[in-house]
């Protein structure tokens, strides 16, 4: 088994990929998206946390969130928040013997990729990897037609301009 080495920091501000287990052709994020918005906000009522930027594709997600200054419990609240949103679907997807004895649905990844943010650099730059992420999986063309984004409120408060990164081409150094 790997060693998985995350790294705690109290008041720390990380950025997060969360995938579905099955992400081939599986739309099921956008589709429910009101039911992870609703997740998202009961566990942030529970486990505050601040959003600096999120974006939900069909089949994974991505943020930036900061955690209060004397708390580190990232892993706390994604088990919150991906067993809030399992809980509210049907219970009609595949699960393998592993899960069906842990009692997991067959819905996530049961990881989840984190990187703690250095500094301004490194907060800008995934930022907006955030956001151009639906148009380099050739979602839409323009940052701007993603609704499942903090990318409009972004524009709303003046860090980005409406047609900021407008087309593919500008989506070429930015590699997940």
């Amino acid at each position: 088994m790997p060693n998985y080495r995350r790294l705690w920091h109290p008041g720390g501000t990380y950025f997060f990929t969360v995938n579905l287990l099955q992400r081939q052709g599986n739309d099921l994020l956008t589709r429910h998206i009101d039911l992870l918005r609703k997740s998202v906000s009961v566990v942030r009522k529970t486990h505050p946390f601040v959003i600096h930027g999120w974006v939900v594709l069909p089949d994974h997600l991505h943020c930036v969130i900061e955690l209060p200054l004397n708390d580190a419990d990232f892993a706390t609240r994604w088990r919150l928040i991906k067993m809030g949103f399992s809980k509210g679907l049907p219970q009609n997807e595949a699960r393998g013997a592993s899960r069906i004895r842990r009692g997991e649905r067959g819905i996530w990844q049961r990881r989840f990729w984190e990187h703690l943010i250095r500094d301004e650099s490194d907060f800008n730059a995934h930022m907006d990897y955030v956001h151009i992420n639906p148009v380099k999986h050739g979602l839409v063309k323009r940052v701007a037609d993603w609704p499942h984004s903090t990318f409009h409120k972004l524009v709303e408060d003046g860090v980005y301009q409406l047609d900021w990164a407008g087309g593919n081409e500008d989506t070429a150094n930015y590699k997940e």
